[in-house]
C-alpha cells in the first residue's frame, strides 16, 4: 500500500450524543479532538506488536443513553423536598443522567466502566448552591439528618477524589458560584469563589483594569493541564500543581486565605503574608480534599501579566542523567526560576519528538550527527516568565549551564508545540480507549538524591510487564527536588488486568521512597497505602482533625484520603486495591 494509501484508524470526531455515557467520560470539549498523526500511530502498532486489523472496529464505545434503573434515589421526598428549598427547586436535580454525571470523575476505571454502562456509586440528589448562605443551610440540614456530603468543582479528579460512595448529596460549585469577587492592587491578591473554573478566572484577571479599574492586568499563574476543567477551589483542596509552578508556586503557596463551611460553623482564615500565631488553620484546610467542609470562597496571590517578558527554548542531551543534573543546577542556582522547566527521560523523548512532528526532520538527523542517540537523548523545555530584565537573565542562565553539560540546542520550536498542545493531550484518551488500549497516569514527589532510584524501581516494574509503554518526565522543581509523572499504556485484558498495573506503581513508588501523590492529590484510589506512607501517628491528626470538623462524618465519605478507609470500601477492593 502506497504512502497516499495508507490506514489510519476511524478516530472519531463526533461529539457524543446528549445523555450518553460517552459524554460522562469524554474529556473536555464535547467536540473537541486529538488523534494520534501517522508516526505516533506506526509507533504503537510496533511497540504493541498491532496491526491494522486492531484499529479497525472501535469497541465499547458508550453511545447509550445514561440510565439509573435499578439504582433509584434513596434519598427520602421530604429530605428532597427541604434541600431543593434551601437552594430554589430549578438548582435541585435527581434525574438519571445528572446524578451520573455529577458523581463520575476522570480515572481510566470510571471510563472503562461507562463505557460498559456500569455505574457504581451515583449520588441521591444534585443541588447548585447560588452562594455561601445555600452551603451553610445544605450542610446545616444534612448533618442534622446524617445525610452524606459530595463536592464538585469541575469534575476532573483522576483519583476517586468525590465518588459519592455513600449516595447523599452532591454540591456542586461552578453553576453558580463562579465569580471574580475583587482584585486587591495593594495586597497584589484577589479573592474568588471557589467554584470559579480556571479560564474564566484567567480571562478576568487579564482583564482586571476593565473589569476592577487597576492599573495593570493580572495573571493566576496556576496551569494545570486541567486547567480547562479545573476550579479554583479544587485546585487547593488537592493541592495542585500548574505547569509553570516552578516559578509561581504550586496551588499550596498561591492560597492566601478561604473561607469554609463546616458541621462547626463557617471558618474564616485570616490574610497575612506571615504570622506567628500557632499553626495555622490554613494549612490544616489545604490538600483537605473535601473531608472538612466546603471551601466557598478563597483569596489567592495574583501576577503581573507580562507575556512580552518570555523567552523559551529547548535543549537535548546525550542521556538522563545528564538532563536531571542540568535541572538540579538550574534550581540550586539561586539566580531565579524559569516558568516552565520540563525534562523527558528517554522513552518519552522518543514519544514526544514523534508527536511534536520532529521525528524524521532535519532537525532529528542534526541531533543523530553530533551523537544524541535515540532512547538515549532526552528533551527539556523551558520558558522564563516575570520582570523583562529577571526573565532574561533566568534565560541566559540557563543556557549557560545547559551548554556546559553539551547541551544541543533546538530552537524554541520544540516548547511552542508543546505551549500549543499542554491542554489537548488528555483528549488521546478516548482515541485509545476506543480500541482497547490504555492511557493512564501517576506521579510522585522526589528528592534529587532519590530521583533516579524511584525512576528506575517504576521503569523497572512496569517494563516486566510485556508491551508496556512508560513515558516519564519531571516539571515541577524545587532546591530540594521534583517530580516524577509517569505515563503508562498498553493493551489490557480486563479491568483486574488493569488494576494490577496501577497498584504496582503504587507500590513501586513506595518502595522507592517517593510520596504517593504530587499533585494529583490523594481520594481513595490511593488511600489503602496512606497510613503506612504518612505513618500511623501522622495519619491519627489527620483523623482527629476530622473528627473535629465534621463529628458526624457527613463530608466526602467511604476512604476519602485513607480518614474514614476499611478494607473492602473501594469497589470490593481489599487493602492492597486488588479486586476481590
Amino acid at each position: 500500500m502506497s504512502r497516499k494509501e495508507e490506514f489510519m484508524p476511524p478516530w472519531s470526531d463526533e461529539a457524543p450524543e446528549a445523555g450518553s455515557y460517552r459524554s460522562v467520560f469524554k474529556w473536555g470539549d464535547p467536540s473537541g479532538f486529538k488523534h494520534p498523526n501517522r508516526k505516533l500511530y506506526r509507533y504503537m502498532k510496533e511497540q504493541f506488536r498491532l496491526t491494522d486489523d486492531d484499529f479497525r472496529v472501535r469497541v465499547r464505545e458508550g453511545r447509550e443513553k445514561v440510565s439509573l434503573a435499578g439504582m433509584p434515589s434513596r434519598l427520602e421526598t421530604k429530605h428532597r423536598t427541604a434541600l431543593a428549598a434551601i437552594v430554589g427547586d430549578e438548582n435541585a436535580a435527581d434525574d438519571d443522567y445528572s446524578r451520573v454525571f455529577y458523581s463520575v470523575g476522570k480515572t481510566q476505571e470510571e471510563a472503562f466502566e461507562l463505557r460498559e454502562g456500569v455505574v457504581k456509586h451515583a449520588a441521591d440528589l444534585i443541588l447548585h448552591p447560588r452562594n455561601t448562605d445555600d452551603v451553610v443551610a445544605v450542610v446545616r440540614y444534612c448533618d442534622d439528618h446524617r445525610i452524606p456530603l459530595y463536592v464538585y468543582g469541575g469534575g476532573s479528579s483522576v483519583n476517586f477524589g468525590f465518588r459519592p460512595m455513600a449516595g447523599g448529596v452532591m454540591v456542586v460549585m461552578n453553576t453558580h458560584m463562579n465569580r471574580l469577587l475583587e482584585v486587591n492592587e495593594l495586597n497584589k491578591t484577589a479573592t474568588v469563589e471557589a467554584g470559579m473554573l480556571g479560564p474564566a478566572y484567567e480571562s478576568a484577571l487579564n482583564r482586571a483594569k476593565e473589569l476592577f479599574g487597576t492599573k495593570r492586568n493580572y495573571t493566576n499563574g496556576h496551569f494545570p493541564q486541567s486547567f480547562e476543567y479545573s476550579s479554583v477551589g479544587g485546585w487547593v483542596a488537592t493541592l495542585g500543581s500548574g505547569q509553570e509552578s516552578s516559578y509561581y508556586g504550586d496551588a499550596y503557596d498561591l492560597v492566601m486565605g478561604v473561607e469554609m463551611v463546616t458541621p462547626r460553623g463557617v471558618i474564616n482564615t485570616h490574610v497575612y503574608p506571615a504570622t506567628a500565631t500557632g499553626p495555622k488553620i490554613l494549612d490544616m484546610i489545604k490538600g483537605s480534599e473535601g473531608t472538612y467542609g466546603i471551601i466557598t470562597r478563597l483569596t489567592m496571590k495574583i501576577f503581573y501579566l507580562s507575556d512580552e517578558t518570555k523567552y523559551g527554548g529547548a535543549y537535548v542531551f546525550k542521556d538522563w542523567e545528564t538532563a536531571v543534573t542540568v535541572c538540579r543546577e538550574i534550581s540550586q542556582g539561586e539566580f531565579g526560576f524559569p516558568g516552565v522547566l520540563r525534562i523527558s527521560d528517554e522513552e518519552e523523548t522518543d514519544m514526544g519528538l514523534r508527536l511534536y512532528g520532529v521525528a524524521g526532520t532535519p532537525l532529528d538527523t542534526i541531533m543523530k550527527l553530533f551523537g544524541f542517540r535515540e532512547m538515549k537523548r532526552c528533551l527539556m523545555l523551558f520558558r522564563t516568565c516575570g520582570e523583562k530584565h529577571f526573565s532574561k537573565n533566568v534565560y541566559r542562565q540557563v543556557k549557560k549551564i545547559c551548554r556546559r553539560h553539551g547541551g544541543l540546542p533546538l530552537t524554541s520550536y520544540p516548547v511552542k508545540k508543546w505551549d500549543h498542545g499542554r491542554y489537548l493531550d488528555p483528549y488521546l484518551r478516548e482515541d485509545l480507549n476506543d480500541f482497547g488500549m490504555v492511557l493512564d497516569t501517576t506521579e510522585c514527589g522526589v528528592t534529587w538524591e532519590n530521583l533516579h532510584r524511584v525512576h528506575a524501581e517504576v521503569r523497572r516494574f512496569v517494563k516486566s510487564r510485556p508491551l508496556t509503554g512508560c513515558l516519564t518526565h519531571a516539571s515541577h522543581f524545587y532546591p530540594e527536588g521534583t517530580n516524577l509523572y509517569f505515563i503508562f499504556f498498553c493493551k489490557v485484558k480486563d479491568m483486574e488486568d488493569y488494576i494490577s498495573l496501577q497498584n504496582g506503581i503504587f507500590e513501586a513508588i513506595q518502595r522507592a521512597g517517593g510520596s504517593l501523590s504530587h499533585h494529583h492529590g490523594v481520594g481513595r484510589m490511593i488511600a489503602p497505602w496512606m497510613e503506612e506512607h504518612l505513618g500511623k501517628n501522622e495519619t491519627d491528626v489527620l483523623k482527629l482533625l476530622k473528627n473535629h470538623f465534621d463529628p458526624n462524618g457527613i463530608f466526602n465519605p467511604g476512604g476519602q484520603m485513607g480518614l474514614d478507609y476499611r478494607p473492602g470500601d473501594l469497589n470490593g477492593r481489599d487493602w492492597r486495591g486488588i479486586r476481590r
